[in-house]
């Protein structure tokens, strides 16, 4: 689907990896909102206080980055997915994932991450 929302959509995700990789909790913070949850396999993060808390200080770990393969927007237009990989520093693949993106107000309110 096109369109304005879908555009923004797809630019917060990659301004979120783009954080993550490059370590910059608080642009990472403007871009959650303060309810963000980040559901993974292995655990939930609730609140984007404690989500940075972890990436910041906590996840095992922290020189990595994460290509994205491809960018599906749902047909409602509230959600995305992103398909990518989770790639260390010396270029060997850790896992494949796919985040789903949910969206409110522009910034990013959930994530639910599947991994390989």
């Amino acid at each position: 689907m096109s369109g304005d929302g879908t555009a923004e959509q797809q630019s917060t995700a990659r301004a979120y990896y783009d954080a993550l990789d490059s370590h910059e909790y608080e642009q990472l913070e403007t871009l959650l909102t303060a309810d963000f949850v980040h559901i993974r396999p292995e655990m939930t993060l609730d609140g984007r206080d404690r989500f940075v808390q972890f990436m910041r200080t906590e996840r095992p770990m922290t020189k990595t980055s994460h290509p994205i393969d491809e960018i599906y927007q749902s047909t409602a237009g509230d959600e995305l997915a992103v398909r990518g990989r989770l790639v260390a520093q010396d270029g060997a693949l850790i896992t494949g994932f796919v985040d789903i993106f949910s969206f409110a107000a522009g910034s990013i309110s959930k994530i639910r991450t599947y991994t390989d």
